[in-house]
Parts: C-alpha cells; sequence; structure tokens
C-alpha cells in the first residue's frame, strides 16, 4: 500500500514539474516576442523621417539573415509563416503612389536612400504579424511630402 502511494504521489510530483517547466517556457517565448515585436512596434501611427526608416530595413534586413531567410531569383526575401520581416515603402512620384520592398532600397543603395530621403517625412500606416507565430511579418511606411 505504501509503495503505491509513493508511486502516485511521484508521479503527480514529476507531473506538476512538467507542466510548471512548460508554462515557464511558453511565457519564455512569449515575453522573447514581445521583445521582438516592440522593436518594430514602436513606430506603429507615428511619423518618422528617412533615416529611421532606414534604420527599420537595416534591421529587418539583419533579422531575415540572422533567421535564415532565402531569397528568391529577384533577389527578394521569401516569406516563411514564422520571423520573416518585411518593409515595404509607398513613395510619392508624378505618376501616383509607387510601392517598394526593402530589397530593392537596399539594391539601389541605402546610401542614396538616406541622402536623399534623411529629413522626408514618413508614416508608419500598418504593421501586420504573422499568424503562427505572432512574431512582425511586415510593417509599411508611407511618405507624407515630396
Amino acid at each position: 500500500m505504501k509503495k503505491t502511494l509513493f508511486i502516485i504521489i511521484t508521479i503527480i510530483i514529476v507531473g506538476l514539474i512538467l507542466v510548471c517547466m512548460y508554462i515557464s517556457n511558453n511565457n519564455k517565448k512569449l515575453e522573447l516576442i514581445k521583445q521582438v515585436n516592440r522593436e518594430y512596434e514602436i513606430y506603429s501611427n507615428k511619423t518618422v523621417i528617412g533615416t529611421d526608416v532606414t534604420t527599420i530595413i537595416n534591421k529587418a534586413i539583419d533579422s531575415n539573415e540572422k533567421n535564415g531567410i532565402q531569397k528568391n531569383e529577384k533577389g527578394m526575401y521569401i516569406e516563411n509563416d514564422t520571423n520573416s520581416v518585411k518593409v515595404e515603402l509607398i513613395m510619392l512620384s508624378e505618376d501616383g503612389p509607387k510601392t517598394f520592398g526593402m530589397e530593392s532600397i537596399q539594391k539601389a543603395g541605402i546610401t542614396g536612400f538616406v541622402k536623399n530621403f534623411n529629413l522626408i517625412n514618413f508614416k508608419c500606416s500598418n504593421i501586420e504579424y504573422h499568424e503562427k507565430t505572432k512574431y512582425i511579418k511586415k510593417i509599411v511606411f508611407e511618405q507624407l511630402e515630396q
């Protein structure tokens, strides 16, 4: 009888330890997601200048490289369902607004973008999240002036 009771209590204790470990790991994951997302969410619905947009583009490119996000034949990052990040810019032109991906800005030259748009105002108009992981998926900036 004592041996059976000891086994049952041991199973319950091990089960409780496993549940606590699961909850702890889950909370750590959620905190990491919040921390990573905060780096982009601080720009939500705010007006920033071109140098800030450059910082965000560099951060997204760095994140994609660290996470091993693949590129297609055109050099564009291939979106995955977990941790890829895209930055899009809606730029004003005489023909109307045009959308550019961060890869286009990088390919044309970040220094050229900074030189031409460093003091131009942009507004963060949209942030999207990966459904599976809740990490930032895409952030969109709109040029407010020419």
